[in-house]
């Protein structure tokens, strides 16, 4: 059985887009390899996504941080590069590190691209009389941009951006906003994502049905107490029997 309304998360749900730093950081550090030495591109890397797991991991300043996203990337990198200046490692120049962020940034761009499942899924959920909501953190302008950029707006009933509203997911003001403008209640609604915090534990806290989107196959990590209501790989499973994108 389908819902009444389904909330989707953007990135990394609809969208391929920020999963696995620590396979991007690796080819955009390659690029610096000359501006680097006598570091090497694996040195910086893997000291970039210490700190930016430590970085994100902090919630007090995440709503902070995630509308200003190409700041935060610039912070971390200069801040791994004094972890290895402490270390006593020659490092570049601030300048440098500003435009390895930079280029992250635009690669992450580059590299973005729809799940090959996503638009289909969506639309035979629409023609099913699912009502839609896409409830997405971050800048209002990079989102609206990739809203537009693969043809996403007029797919849903209504789309909500942390950087418009003042507020975004975990705050149960993004989880109750949504539902009523879709006019519909926790029992009626599933809420489907790739964080386990924004799109399972706290919607499962208003009684959401809370779907979480494995597109790595990872699982949950080990030791997790968080229990999904559902795991998907694919948005297809989001489709009953019977019903094909």
């Amino acid at each position: 059985m389908l819902p009444r309304a389904i909330l989707f998360d953007l990135d990394d749900t609809i969208l391929s887009a920020y999963g696995r730093p620590e396979r991007a950081w690796p080819v955009v550090t390659a690029l610096f390899s000359a501006d680097l030495a006598p570091l090497t591109p694996g040195e910086v890397s893997g000291a970039i996504v210490a700190v930016s797991n430590a970085f994100w991991a902090d919630t007090t300043h995440q709503a902070y941080w995630r509308v200003r996203l190409a700041e935060a990337r610039r912070a971390i990198v200069a801040a791994a590069l004094a972890r290895l200046a402490e270390a006593g490692r020659p490092v570049p120049s601030a300048a440098t590190g500003e435009r390895l962020a930079d280029r992250f940034s635009a690669y992450r761009e580059e590299q973005m691209c729809l799940f090959p499942d996503a638009l289909a899924v969506i639309d035979t959920l629409r023609a099913h009389g699912v009502r839609l909501a896409l409830v997405t953190n971050g800048a209002a302008e990079i989102q609206r941009g990739k809203i537009a950029r693969f043809d996403l707006t007029h797919r849903f009933d209504h789309i909500q951006i942390e950087g418009e509203h003042g507020f975004g997911k975990p705050d149960e003001r993004a989880y109750h906003h949504a539902m009523q403008a879709l006019d519909v209640g926790p029992p009626d609604t599933w809420m489907v994502g790739d964080n386990l915090e924004w799109e399972v534990v706290a919607p499962q806290r208003l009684g959401i049905h809370a779907i979480w989107h494995d597109a790595t196959g990872q699982g949950l990590p080990p030791g997790s107490p968080i229990r999904p209501d559902r795991i998907i790989r694919r948005l297809t499973e989001l489709l009953p029997d019977g019903i094909a994108a």
